[in-house]
């Protein structure tokens, strides 16, 4: 796998997964909550939906299919960074949140760079 400068995968399938993987283990790791269960469900459904959108996106039959695959994508990167954002980690898992959190971000701003330059 090929990284950028950064450290960061250029594949964005890669990414994805990595981003998907690392989100499940730090929902996993929340203490156990009613309100972290709930957003741990959720935050665990939208971060594996971004790569899974991506890939869909990649198999996409035209143009207009593939810009409305990215466009769930994003969509799912901003969700994530909502459920996220609710969690409620320990002072131990703050950092994590937050890297998880700049992740996402990067993830919908290249996204939303892919529509832009799709149209």
């Amino acid at each position: 796998m090929l990284k950028a400068q950064n450290g960061k995968p250029y594949d964005l399938e890669d990414r994805t997964f990595l981003f998907a993987k690392r989100a499940i283990l730090y929902f996993r790791l929340l203490s156990r909550n009613v309100s972290n269960i709930e957003i741990s469900k959720q935050g665990i459904r939208s971060t594996g939906s971004v790569g899974a959108n991506f890939i869909e996106a990649n198999e996409a039959f035209s143009r207009k299919d593939f810009a409305m695959r990215v466009k769930i994508c994003r969509k799912e990167a901003k969700e994530s960074i909502y459920w996220l954002r609710l969690s409620e980690p320990s002072n131990e898992q703050e950092n994590e949140r937050n890297i998880l959190i700049a992740e996402a971000t990067e993830l919908m701003k290249i996204f939303g760079s892919i529509i832009e330059k799709s149209k």
